[in-house]
C-alpha cells in the first residue's frame, strides 16, 4: 500500500478533493492523506458538495497542518497548488519523493452558480484524470526518482 501525502497551503478545496478521489479510486493499492502549510481549519463548501455529487464521502475528513502526519509514514508527497497563477507552493522537507500537479483553485472562482460549479468539476476531472493515470503504473515496482519523474510528468497532463 503507497501512503500518498497531498499537500496545499490551505488544505480546504484541492488536496480535500484530491485525497478523497485517491482514496476513492485506489483502494487496496493507495491510502491518501491531505495537509496544508496554513490550513483553513475548515472544508470548502465547494469541494464537499462537488464530492457529494460524485458520491464520494467526506466523513471524517479535516483540513490539518503536515505536523499532524509527522509519525505517518509517507511514501510520496504531491503538491497541488497552482504555480501559473503566482501562488506559492509549501515546501515539504521530509526526504521523500515528492512531484507537483499544479491546479487552479475553484474556491477562488466568481461567478454564478453554474460557473462556480463548472470550475470544481474542472479540477475535479484533472484529478481525476491524473489519479487514473498514476494508478495505471506499475506503483509498486517503481521508487526514488523513476516515480517522480513520472508522477512530474503525469502532472502536465493538463497543462
Amino acid at each position: 500500500m503507497l501512503n500518498v501525502l497531498v499537500i496545499c497551503t490551505g488544505n480546504s478545496c484541492r488536496s480535500i478533493i484530491s485525497e478523497a478521489l485517491f482514496n476513492h479510486l485506489g483502494k487496496g493499492r493507495i491510502t491518501a492523506f491531505s495537509a496544508g502549510s496554513q490550513p483553513l481549519g475548515r472544508l470548502n463548501a465547494g469541494a464537499v458538495a462537488l464530492l457529494q455529487r460524485h458520491g464520494i464521502s467526506t466523513e471524517g475528513m479535516s483540513s490539518k497542518s503536515w505536523d499532524a502526519f509527522e509519525n505517518q509514514p509517507i511514501d510520496v508527497a504531491i503538491t497541488v497548488c497552482d504555480n501559473a497563477a503566482g501562488e506559492t507552493c509549501p515546501v515539504y522537507l521530509r526526504p521523500i519523493p515528492r512531484a507537483h500537479w499544479g491546479l487552479s483553485d475553484p474556491g477562488h472562482v466568481k461567478g454564478t452558480d453554474d460557473e462556480v460549479k463548472a470550475a470544481f468539476e474542472t479540477t475535479y476531472k484533472a484529478i481525476e484524470r491524473r489519479i487514473k493515470q498514476m494508478l495505471a503504473l506499475p506503483l509498486e515496482e517503481m521508487a526514488g526518482e523513476a516515480l517522480v519523474v513520472e508522477l512530474n510528468a503525469i502532472g502536465k497532463i493538463d497543462d
